[in-house]
């Protein structure tokens, strides 16, 4: 039955290789279980719930993508997505969680119609590569910049908009020792090296009483608070209209970024940049953001810590199967995940930034037309503390850049779209 689902012959690996990919890459991405709860905790929802939620719906989204794509990828809540889903939708623009969960649910089945028509298909094959990597880069940039503050190193400045942090304090101090710790064991290319790193900053806040541990297993909290409790009916309607089309650019454009950069890291992209089987992935992960927003978590989106299960020798979706079995089994260890202080789980978010905005070394660099709008793109990303609006921006330059240098054949249809688009949402803000 293995061989028959996941041709594990025909991709030159085993059943053993595949069950310690899925350990290696569970172990680089169990810090959302801690880290998720963490962030949707200010819109308003429940931490219990939001840790169940994650869970659940990462195994779902990772045993989705294993069985239907048979790509060793795994899936859980989007970082950057579920900080966009706080910090822009809920407390920028107002809107009530429970209507916040029913955009994302709307936006997923969009998702899931233009994949099946091969609509988004076609987007992310026509996007250029250095587009790709801008889009990658940036939303490291906007993770670092959640880390950084959540590390408590960079703070608000009325002058110079930010500026450093009280680095005497005992939690920014062990943060950053958490940090050295992460980057350090990562770079001996020890599995599990985050979520190391969360462990000895948690433990190491003990003494100063920064963390109050109330168990360590437990039946899962309840699901109750956010099962369900997505508010569709109030979605649809004509005020809702701009912050529908918002998420859904951001969320396209985001788990665009995400899915490619991850596919690019893992070397699963052709030379043209297309991707083998890409209707199945993009079907396994619009799915899942239909699920994921029921269940009651932000959008659900392809983790490019996979590549690390890769790098282990996972080549087909067993590896994203065990992955899946993985995460449900950490729904009996709520309470030791919630104990985890946020000072903790911010160095984390800056690891895998950092990770994620290497995808820059790979520029066109002699090229300015192309590297001048990935540039662009990072960048706007962080500094209008929007990915939405850095990504529009970003697009928006790859067309004026190209046109003015006499290379207007470059742009395609989806870059046009994408871009006119993004020009219309930001007239309206």
């Amino acid at each position: 039955m293995g061989e028959r689902l996941f041709k594990l012959e025909e991709n030159k690996t085993s059943v053993a290789t595949e069950v310690v990919a899925g350990v290696t890459t569970f172990l680089t991405m169990a810090y959302i279980i801690v880290v998720n709860p963490q962030i949707l905790a200010p819109a308003g929802i429940d931490a219990g719930a939001a840790f169940t939620a994650t869970c659940l719906a990462a195994a779902f989204g990772s045993l989705a993508m294993g069985l239907i794509s048979n790509y060793p990828i795994a899936l859980a809540p989007a970082m950057g997505l579920n900080a966009y889903f706080t910090f822009t939708v809920v407390q920028g623009m107002g809107v009530p969680w429970q209507q916040a969960l029913g955009a994302v649910f709307v936006s997923g089945v969009i998702f899931l119609v233009i994949s099946v028509l091969k609509v988004r298909e076609w987007l992310v094959n026509s996007i250029p590569m250095s587009l790709k990597l801008g889009m990658g880069a940036g939303i490291g940039l906007f993770l670092a910049l959640i880390g950084l503050k959540g590390m408590g190193l960079v703070t608000a400045n009325a002058a110079t908009l930010v500026g450093i942090g009280d680095i005497r304090a005992p939690a920014t101090l062990i943060a950053c020792g958490g940090f050295l710790l992460m980057a350090g064991l990562a770079a001996r290319q020890v599995p599990g090296a985050i979520i190391i790193g969360i462990a000895a900053a948690t433990l190491a806040g003990v003494p100063f009483g920064l963390v109050t541990f109330t168990g360590v297993v437990s039946a899962p909290p309840s699901l109750a608070p956010v099962f369900l409790q997505l508010d569709i009916a109030g979605v649809l309607r004509l005020s809702m209209v701009g912050v529908i089309a918002a998420l859904f650019l951001i969320v396209l454009l985001d788990n665009l970024g995400t899915l490619i950069a991850t596919l690019y890291r893992a070397k699963l992209m052709r030379e043209d940049g297309s991707v083998p089987r890409l209707d199945r992935v993009l079907i396994a992960d619009s799915g899942s953001a239909i699920v994921g927003a029921m269940l009651g978590t932000s959008t659900i989106t392809s983790y490019i810590e996979s590549a690390a299960g890769i790098q282990a020798g996972g080549r087909t979706g067993l590896t994203a199967v065990v992955v899946a079995g993985l995460f449900l089994a950490c729904l009996v260890f709520a309470p030791l995940a919630l104990a985890v202080p946020a000072y903790a789980t911010a160095p984390a978010l800056l690891v895998v930034a950092l990770a994620m905005v290497g995808a820059m070394r790979d520029l066109p660099w002699d090229d300015m037309a192309e590297a001048v709008p990935a540039a662009a793109t990072a960048l706007a990303v962080v500094f209008t503390f929007s990915i939405a609006s850095g990504m529009g921006l970003g697009f928006i330059t790859y067309v004026g850049v190209n046109l003015i240098a006499g290379r207007a054949r470059r742009i395609s249809g989806a870059v046009w779209l994408i871009a006119v688009a993004s020009a219309v949402l930001l007239a309206m803000e």
